[in-house]
């Protein structure tokens, strides 16, 4: 009798354990460029509710919105930018026609064209991966902000506030793709085919 108590005891707390760790999105990786496509895939599924929950937190209406919008990917990726941060591209329909076609030179994207960055950042050692912030791009026209090719550089923290970033440090590293714009897109293995 004394052993099946301590059995069913034992099985009740690692059930207690492994339910109170269920909400948190634990990889066996430090180094994002370590997960597969499929561990990333597993990773995003885990923390998608979380992002849009945080974000929508607040009252940013891209935040509201961005969902609704044409993914540029088929998962989340890191591509070395953003402290390498898990990304996942999202683009209105002004923007999604040109971004999509994800070219190097010439670019010139349409004012109203925004782009919304769902950004996810691993743990360490035995912590969770974390909600990152949503970065946002919007071009407005001509002329409206030439110190940065007319882009206005914004975000929304994982708990909805606004994120607090200086338009030069955002556009100091995206003026490394000035020919296409300012643009950098998703890796290559991960990007949308437009057929």
């Amino acid at each position: 009798m004394r052993l099946t108590f301590i059995a069913i005891l034992t099985m009740t707390v690692s059930a207690a354990l492994a339910d109170s760790h269920s909400d948190k999105c634990l990889v066996d990786a430090t180094d994002a460029f370590d997960l597969s496509g499929a561990e990333v895939e597993t990773l995003y599924a885990c923390m998608e509710g979380k992002m849009l929950a945080g974000y929508t937190k607040g009252d940013s209406e891209i935040a509201a919105a961005y969902r609704s919008w044409t993914n540029s990917a088929t998962r989340p990726a890191v591509a070395g930018a953003h402290g390498e941060r898990f990304l996942q591209t999202f683009a209105n329909d002004i923007a999604a026609e040109q971004y999509l076609k994800f070219e190097d030179e010439g670019v010139v994207m349409p004012a109203g064209s925004i782009l919304a960055k769902e950004s996810i950042k691993l743990g360490k050692e035995g912590k969770p991966a974390r909600v990152g912030p949503l970065f946002i791009m919007e071009k407005l026209e001509a002329g409206g902000a030439p110190d940065t090719g007319d882009w206005f550089y914004s975000g929304v923290q994982p708990n909805g506030k606004p994120l607090k970033i200086k338009q030069s440090f955002c556009h100091n590293c995206h003026v490394g793709w000035e020919d296409s714009d300012m643009l950098a897109y998703p890796v290559e293995e991960v990007r949308v085919s437009m057929n």
